[in-house]
């Protein structure tokens, strides 16, 4: 492909990847970079070899950047933690629910960061980018009942790492039975 043909891609394909990236990582430096990353990782490959379905190379790329960001501030908010660094958030219409939905989201991106590479990619392919059991085999290279499989191990991941982490009623409670 030519420069030509890839400003015409960037141009056609750019809002898919940008909404893929940022469902994952909300956070508009990290899904900056990663789209640039997304579309640097699909030159290469281009160049190497043809590219029949550009659009599903686009989502894997990208979510597979994202995810890989997610680890990444997996890792560095966990050593945050430990140094006592805390976290503020901005102020909405109810500060309270918004806090819970982002504690929750966060959560989320946490525990799909652990998940392995596999189960995250079919698991986010599947419900942030909506794809098809068959569109996911095709993708991934895998077969209708691995996608199942994995999607299957994710879920169950995924409910048991939300389970594990306790709200802050939980927190509550343990300080009133204490």
């Amino acid at each position: 492909m030519q420069v030509q043909d890839w400003q015409t891609i960037v141009s056609e394909h750019g809002p898919l990847v940008w909404r893929t990236a940022y469902r994952l990582l909300a956070h508009h430096a990290d899904t900056a970079d990663c789209f640039q990353e997304t579309f640097l990782a699909a030159v290469q490959i281009a160049q190497r070899q043809r590219v029949r379905n550009v659009s599903g190379l686009l989502v894997h790329l990208a979510t597979t950047r994202a995810i890989d960001r997610l680890r990444q501030r997996g890792r560095q908010e966990h050593c945050r933690t430990e140094a006592g660094a805390c976290r503020t958030t901005g102020q909405n219409h109810d500060p309270a629910a918004e806090a819970q939905a982002q504690e929750l989201a966060g959560r989320l991106r946490e525990a799909i960061g652990r998940l392995p590479e596999q189960e995250a990619k079919v698991f986010c392919l599947r419900y942030l980018n909506e794809m098809s059991y068959r569109q996911i085999a095709r993708e991934l290279k895998i077969g209708i009942s691995a996608v199942g499989v994995a999607l299957y191990r994710a879920k169950v991941r995924l409910r048991e790492a939300l389970d594990a982490t306790p709200t802050e009623e939980d927190e509550v409670q343990d300080e009133e039975a204490s």
